[in-house]
């Protein structure tokens, strides 16, 4: 796999390179030079999610990881279904959350992590990743306890969600988590400022687990083929994705999987307040603004890293601009969606909610809808109950954390207080 920085074509890096060093010279983005397609679809996707997930990956990656390796990478990282639930006759939830922390960045961070164990070979790396909610607890967990490597997570402080935070905040050992007293775009800048540091990027190892990270983008490319294999050959026909997005980096998978000969219509780009990337859709003017706190915090993002990889995607000709619409969906339709869900029998968080509501404004008579459901209900608990005014359960793994200690640390939006944080901890 040979892939170019999107800021400087002559920055080239192989799939193992492009893992190890996250971000590309200046910031820039590793990205394929140039995508694969399959031939025969249908025989894709009539095989079992694991064993196709090793087929698109290999398709991908090429031969340098040894398809034994490859195998076990994957057995191991996708340990959990991704179920299409169906909501009405014509419309799907993609249920990405059934994994160990509850949302859909656990396929991501369990492949990053398996595939950077691999692929490191026992030097020492220092993982620096930000997080608006669900990527803090899936890389977590995904390489808590890996011998020679240490994690460390910036959040902003007070702007997710407790049972968010109790995932990835309790575990200790070589997780460390930091508050920063900002929002998400702010711990993103630190994260990238702390990579055109020479000092701190060779000095510390670094590497990024964010969805910037080649590896965790790729492995989210595997579910998108997993729901169209659940539904019929017919209903394959016309099908439209809405997906929650923030970071853009799930909406980018699902368009690589469009370019690998995936049959999907047309996507919608669900976003809430922070709708730079609609707004730029319909006006060509990239605008972000200050980033608005929202129910739907994840989302929470007004500049989002990955959109420079699907501007490569339409830009190099892979897919037209007309597949991709977007849509904003406000604090008050997001509820009124959440209540609308309910009363369809299903129970949903903000997130997914606003990609319901956007399928259902950007959907066609007889076209077939899905929407992304990336993170379990539970994990908004305080606002679903709030909303829907009744109770519901915490599934296992949150139980198991909520009465835990946090160890995390507080740093004001202040780089050098940041650098002199991380080498007290780890120099």
């Amino acid at each position: 796999m040979e892939l170019e920085n999107l800021k400087d074509a002559s920055d080239i890096a192989s799939f193992a390179e492009a893992v190890k060093k996250g971000l590309g010279k200046n910031q820039g983005l590793y990205f394929p030079k140039k995508l694969p397609t399959f031939d025969d679809i249908e025989t894709l996707l009539a095989k079992p999610f694991v064993e196709r997930s090793i087929e698109i990956l290999s398709t991908l990656i090429g031969d340098e990881l040894p398809q034994d390796t490859l195998k076990g990478i994957v057995e191991r990282a996708f340990m959990f279904p991704a179920p299409l639930v169906k909501v009405t006759d014509n419309i799907y939830s993609l249920e990405l959350y059934h994994g160990p922390t509850l949302a859909f960045k656990d396929f991501g961070g369990r492949f990053m992590a398996q595939t950077l164990t691999e692929i490191a070979k026992g030097e020492k790396i220092t993982i620096l990743t930000a997080t608006s909610g669900d990527t803090g607890a899936a890389v977590a967990h995904a390489f808590h306890g890996i011998e020679n490597i240490d994690v460390v997570i910036l959040y902003p402080k007070g702007k997710i969600s407790q049972l968010q935070e109790k995932l990835f905040t309790t575990l200790g050992g070589n997780i460390h988590t930091v508050a920063i007293e900002a929002d998400f775009d702010a711990c993103q800048q630190l994260v990238k400022t702390a990579f055109d540091d020479v000092d701190v990027r060779v000095g510390l190892h670094l590497n990024s687990a964010n969805s910037i990270n080649i590896s965790r983008l790729v492995a989210q490319v595997c579910y998108y083929f997993e729901a169209l294999a659940q539904l019929t050959v017919e209903q394959r026909k016309d099908v439209v994705v809405s997906v929650p997005s923030g970071n853009f980096g799930n909406l980018t998978a699902g368009m690589i999987a469009k370019v690998m000969g995936l049959p999907i219509s047309h996507f919608v780009a669900a976003t809430n307040l922070n709708d730079t990337v609609p707004r730029y859709l319909k006006t060509g003017e990239w605008q972000p603004k200050s980033t608005i706190a929202t129910l739907s915090n994840a989302m929470d993002v007004s500049q989002p890293n990955n959109w420079p990889r699907i501007e490569a995607i339409i830009e190099q000709g892979y897919l037209d601009k007309s597949v991709l619409s977007g849509d904003t969906v406000d604090e008050e339709y997001t509820q009124v969606a959440m209540r609308q869900l309910a009363q369809l029998g299903y129970v949903s968080e903000p997130h997914a909610a606003i990609a319901y509501k956007a399928l259902v404004r950007n959907m066609e008579p007889g076209q077939t809808g899905i929407f992304l459901g990336t993170a379990h209900p539970a994990k908004f608990r305080e606002t679903v109950e709030n909303v829907l005014g009744q109770p519901i359960s915490l599934p296992q793994p949150l139980a198991d954390c909520v009465g835990k200690e946090s160890f995390s640390v507080e740093i004001a939006n202040d780089y050098a207080a940041l650098k002199a944080h991380l080498f007290a901890l780890l120099g």
